[in-house]
């Protein structure tokens, strides 16, 4: 008998050490050290914006992983205005990191990307929403989850003009994101049938946001500024660096809705999105972090889970396979967007829905009906296949 036991014992223990351990899949995250403040009081990004979607996404990824024999990790670093984004990226693909969410202006992103070029390691572009990235400056390592500019754009545009307003009077800022976003805007009016009836240019003199620009000012300056413009429906504004948009609503000359940088703004992701599932989402991220979710934030949340969901689905946890995967026709991920998202195989850009808010509700969904495509709507948002410059393989 006792013999018996011992052989017993000796089976389970070794079955338990023959048991393999799970396969670690390591993602890296580059973002900003800080956050740039927000115009408004009540709109202030946080200090974990973004890279907190991507923490939920892991614990999302390891759910799934329990049944496939896999473990998901992040790996943060936070990059101050000084530090090399390239020297960055390599110190993450030396921690065996085979994969990186990069939250980063388009030079930085790029300077990642050439540095871990011959590293195998595969960048997820979360943040940067340059056309050029995808054009003229694509790499062949880098995913885009983060929409273009042009995607923006066309959604808004899309809207406008089944709505018929088809009018736009075009406010710009001075610099030179803001400019991008104007040639954007004016791609999209010319795409979809609108006409720019005027365009006017709001020059950043400087001084402080808040203290120089009482509401009295305000007041006294938008109503000028916007006067004796040709009639027109909306007044679309190019704003990003966010300087004189949200001062528009109910101060322009006309009685006129505003869209773009403010009132009705195209994004990918908004706190008031509950449609397809999404309330459920959003409620575990503001349990999670005690706030909502942001653009950047659902963007980083799906850049991971694409990386999980490609582990998945091969059951492997080489970088290689899962790449080839998340580039091959069989990917899609779900994002509580109506419908699965893929992506497009001429500039690794991630096809997506764009939500239209008005910063207390979603107003509506782009692609607008009646807007077809001979592959899929979704590729009437942005830079499709015949226009492209990008020279992806």
């Amino acid at each position: 008998m006792a013999r018996l036991f011992w052989a017993i014992v000796c089976c389970v223990l070794g079955s338990a050490a023959l048991k393999a351990e799970p396969v670690e899949i390591r993602i890296g995250y580059l973002g900003p050290a800080g956050i740039r403040p927000s115009l408004s009081l009540v709109e202030q990004p946080a200090e974990n914006d973004g890279v907190a979607g991507a923490r939920l996404a892991i614990e999302d990824n390891n759910t799934t992983g329990r049944f496939t024999d896999q473990r998901f990790a992040l790996d943060e670093i936070r990059l101050k205005d000084s530090d090399d984004a390239g020297t960055a990226a390599q110190s993450l693909a030396g921690r065996n990191v085979g994969f990186i969410i990069a939250d980063l202006p388009a030079d930085a992103l790029l300077k990642a990307a050439d540095a871990i070029r011959d590293r195998g390691t595969l960048l997820l572009n979360a943040g940067a929403i340059d056309d050029r990235l995808r054009e003229q400056d694509c790499r062949s390592n880098v995913i885009h989850v983060a929409p273009t500019r042009s995607m923006l754009a066309d959604a808004l545009a899309q809207y406008l003009v089944w709505k018929q307003w088809k009018r736009w009077l075009l406010v710009a800022g001075s610099h030179p994101e803001d400019k991008l976003y104007a040639d954007a805007l004016r791609r999209a009016a010319t795409r979809f049938g609108a006409k720019i009836v005027q365009e006017r240019t709001f020059e950043d003199t400087g001084g402080a946001r808040r203290t120089d620009s009482g509401v009295t000012l305000i007041q006294r300056q938008m109503p000028v500024f916007t006067q004796g413009a040709p009639a027109y429906d909306v007044l679309v504004a190019a704003d990003e660096s966010e300087v004189f948009a949200s001062y528009l609503p109910y101060r322009t000359w006309d009685p006129r809705p505003i869209a773009g940088s403010a009132g009705l703004v195209p994004t990918s992701w908004d706190a008031a999105h509950d449609q397809w599932g999404a309330v459920q989402l959003q409620n575990r991220f503001v349990k999670l972090n005690a706030r909502r979710m942001s653009a950047r934030d659902m963007q980083a949340w799906t850049a991971t889970r694409m990386i999980g969901e490609a582990a998945a689905r091969t059951k492997s946890g080489d970088p290689k396979a899962i790449t080839a995967f998340i580039k091959s026709p069989d990917f899609s991920i779900a994002a509580f967007k109506g419908q699965r998202l893929t992506l497009r195989d001429w500039n690794g850009q991630l096809r997506q829905p764009i939500l239209l808010a008005d910063g207390r509700m979603v107003v509506s969904v782009s692609p607008q009906e009646g807007f077809l495509h001979q592959v899929s709507e979704l590729d009437t948002l942005g830079i499709d296949r015949p226009e492209t410059k990008c020279k992806w393989p």
